[in-house]
């Protein structure tokens, strides 16, 4: 059945939840360090190296592993206990932050060696992401998600609209490696709030899917979510355009205005300041606006904004337009989010978010090089002027490949299927499992159940199916005969249990078709090939004769 998401639920419901609350707070202080790192970071490439396109790349050193490795880290956070994944990915970081900030102190750093510490950091970002936002929906009931989401994107920009300024002056006052020890501390308040965490065990008697196969079956899902597809396409767009004022912001603040560090943090100020009013705007804009159209004032603000932003050179001017982008960075990437977990049930929703990281990151990871190389070659205000054009491109591919809106599919599961007594002695990994159902359609519903087949179909395949395929009897063509394949009979369980409540409308609407006395027919066999027979005595004789005699 279809349900809309409640438009009034509080901003502030999820506050309700304590341990959602406590994770949050501990992030923000996570947060605010790692913008005062991304600050020394930046500018301290712009001390070491000329290069217009080295100080773009510290951007996409960041973001090139989370498009990298999130479809990994995606499977691992529906097969693994998520708070683990978490507290080892902030470990990981922590322990590179400590040394990031050895090597600043002790004069050691190059261009190169930055890039693979911010790298190495992203890669702990990459593996912590999509176990955290899928344990959102863990720790909040599915009616107030989209407020948690908003939430976690407001306590992002909260830190990033005063963050970047404190970077800039620990910069100027301090030096970089200051700023890096700054973002090693920071990490300590999450890992204890991790700690604390009492998560809830997910019972399974199934044994745990193989990296391969939980790879394969969320790739398997999107690819057969047409809608999913449209979301992860426009949020590489999103990333790729908009990468450009991020990426090249140090330029803007070092050479379009003449400032130093404190002028780069107070333009990133800007930029979270529009932030956490676009996440104030956020709900209000939903009731009023459908979500492709506040995708698409998004994609426009942003390049009217870069215009400006190309063609200013007063650090109050620029510092005022950044507020746009701000907004519209928020607004679209918490929307994307959104949509992608409304839209994902729970078993898949790791690597369904994995893969809108990959997505919105690989846009931003390639936007960053591009736009730095175009700087380079050409200047940063021609730079900006074609990563404008870019945004309108985004906002005009709209009317085409648009977004769903936030009215969602009833994902939960429908825990109807039982596994059926069987003669046989079956192990988990015993298979290939080949299942046949038949039904019997009149003639007169043929069109109509070829309809519903055809979205069956979909929905076998998006579920882990193989070799799916309808058949009709030619001796009686009111027979009809659905069979695919799975791997192993753990696999067929999983399968049956991944339905949803709209998956079971489909399923509904084809039994109502079944003109036979009893339900269709289901029949669940195991795949074994022939053995030939052994060869006799006389038979061995003659080929071993043949085989000695080439």
């Amino acid at each position: 059945m279809r349900f809309t998401v409640p438009e009034r639920v509080s901003p502030l419901a999820p506050f309700g939840h304590q341990t959602f609350r406590t994770i949050w707070i501990a992030s923000i202080a996570s947060n605010f360090g790692g913008l005062i790192q991304a600050v020394g970071a930046a500018w301290m490439m712009t001390a070491i190296s000329s290069s217009e396109n080295m100080v773009a790349l510290v951007q996409s050193s960041t973001a090139l592993p989370i498009m990298l490795f999130s479809l990994v880290a995606g499977a691992l956070a529906d097969n693994y206990n998520r708070r683990s994944i978490m507290l080892t990915a902030q470990a990981f970081m922590l322990a590179m932050s400590i040394l990031l900030t050895a090597f600043a102190f002790l004069g050691l750093l190059t261009p190169w060696l930055l890039l693979s510490f911010t790298f190495l950091i992203g890669c702990g970002t990459a593996l912590n992401n999509p176990s955290w936002q899928a344990s959102v929906g863990d720790l909040v009931p599915r009616e107030v998600l989209p407020a948690a989401v908003t939430l976690n994107s407001v306590g992002f920009n909260i830190t990033r609209s005063v963050g970047p300024a404190i970077g800039g002056a620990i910069v100027a006052a301090f030096g970089a490696a200051a700023a890096f020890a700054a973002n090693a501390l920071s990490y300590f308040a999450l890992i204890f709030a991790l700690l604390r965490w009492k998560q809830e065990e997910r019972a399974s008697k199934l044994p745990r899917e193989t990296l391969g196969r939980a790879l394969s079956a969320g790739f398997g899902y999107v690819a057969m979510s047409p809608k999913l597809i449209n979301v992860l396409f426009r949020s590489a767009l999103f990333g790729l355009a908009a990468s450009a004022i991020l990426a090249l912001l140090p330029l803007v603040a070092r050479d379009l205005v003449a400032g130093g560090p404190l002028t780069y943090g107070f333009m990133l100020g800007a930029f979270g300041v529009g932030a956490v009013g676009g996440a104030m705007l956020n709900a209000r804009l939903r009731e009023m606006f459908s979500s492709e159209m506040i995708v698409r004032l998004s994609f426009t603000g942003f390049a009217l904004s870069t215009v400006v932003a190309a063609l200013s050179h007063s650090t109050i001017v620029t510092c005022l337009v950044l507020l746009v982008p701000g907004a519209c960075w928020v607004l679209s990437l918490s929307l994307f989010n959104t949509t992608v977990q409304l839209s994902t049930p729970r078993w898949v929703v790791g690597r369904a978010l994995s893969f809108y990281q990959t997505a919105a990151f690989g846009g931003i990871a390639v936007g960053g090089w591009l736009w730095g190389s175009l700087a380079e070659t050409y200047g940063v205000s021609t730079a900006l002027m074609l990563a404008s054009l870019a945004m309108v491109f985004g906002a005009l591919i709209g009317w085409k490949l648009g977004l769903p809106s936030l009215e969602t599919l009833n994902l939960d599961p429908v825990n109807t299927f039982r596994e059926p007594s069987l003669r046989l002695d079956l192990q988990p990994r015993s298979g290939p499992i080949v299942l046949l159902i038949d039904y019997t359609i009149r003639e007169e519903n043929v069109t109509e159940f070829l309809t519903l087949m055809s979205e069956r179909r979909r929905i076998r395949i998006r579920d882990g199916a193989r070799q799916w395929a309808l058949m009709r009897d030619l001796e009686n063509p009111d027979i009809w005969t659905e069979t695919y394949h799975t791997a192993t009979w753990a696999d067929y369980v999983r399968h049956n249990q991944r339905r949803t409540q709209t998956d079971s409308e489909v399923w509904t609407r084809i039994r109502e078709l079944h003109a036979g006395p009893d339900g269709p027919r289901v029949h669940r066999m195991i795949e074994r090939q022939a053995i030939p027979p052994l060869d006799t005595e006389d038979d061995i004789f003659h080929k071993t004769r043949l085989d000695l005699h080439h």
